[in-house]
């Protein structure tokens, strides 16, 4: 699978945003910039569009940025933790060891994405579209993708401890290599997935049998 990423000439002239509500104030549209090291808490913007962006250590938590548009971008160390993103659009974008605990994506958008190394615990995906994502060595415990659309998404070295998948078919998902305990879904959610041959005791509940000990 092939997914595209903000391509690095993109950011050849970038311009630094010092204070980011003060130049949506203005703005509704943001292009070509850089922020760096931006602190805020319960804050929200909603209807912006920011692309063409390096957004680096930058903590945005507790915070409502619903409906915005979101193409062409780097998140390097962030942490937006137990944020809305509801009703948003993601193009393009790659997340490198970011922390979204908590976060909603409700009914968004997310095309060719990468999160890489990230924690995402207790991120809620439900009823979005998603297509061309990679979830790399991240964890997503607790999460729920409940009635998503899907197409072309990679499972590699993720934790999906006690996930929730309701109506979101995993047919075509390798996930022989992520951690599946407690997982929840359904014998027509799971089908068509690739696990091995130990995942498939964390699985054997679907059949409604019991695994009992060897007796020495």
């Amino acid at each position: 699978m092939n997914i595209l990423k903000p391509q690095r000439q993109l950011f050849e002239s970038l311009t630094q945003i010092d204070n980011l509500l003060e130049k949506i104030e203005k703005e509704d549209e943001l292009e070509n910039i850089t922020i760096e090291k931006y602190k805020k808490e319960k804050i929200e913007f909603t209807d912006i569009t920011i692309k063409k962006a390096i957004i680096n250590n930058t903590d945005i938590i507790n915070s409502n940025l619903e409906k915005n548009t979101f193409i062409d971008i780097q998140f390097n160390n962030c942490n937006f933790s137990n944020t809305s993103f509801d009703n948003c659009s993601f193009i393009r974008c790659e997340f490198n060891n970011c922390k979204l605990t908590g976060c909603n994506f409700i009914e968004s958008g997310l095309y060719d994405i990468g999160f890489i190394d990230t924690n995402m615990n207790y991120t809620n995906l439900s009823m979005s579209s998603m297509k061309n994502i990679i979830y790399k060595n991240t964890m997503l415990r607790n999460s729920c993708f409940n009635e998503n659309k899907t197409k072309n998404i990679i499972l590699k070295e993720a934790d999906l401890t006690g996930t929730q998948f309701f109506k979101t078919s995993l047919k075509g998902i390798d996930l022989s290599d992520s951690i599946i305990e407690r997982i929840a879904v359904s014998i027509e959610d799971i089908k068509g997935a690739t696990i091995n041959q130990f995942q498939s005791l964390d699985l054997m509940y679907l059949l409604g049998v019991k695994i009992k000990d060897s007796i020495q």
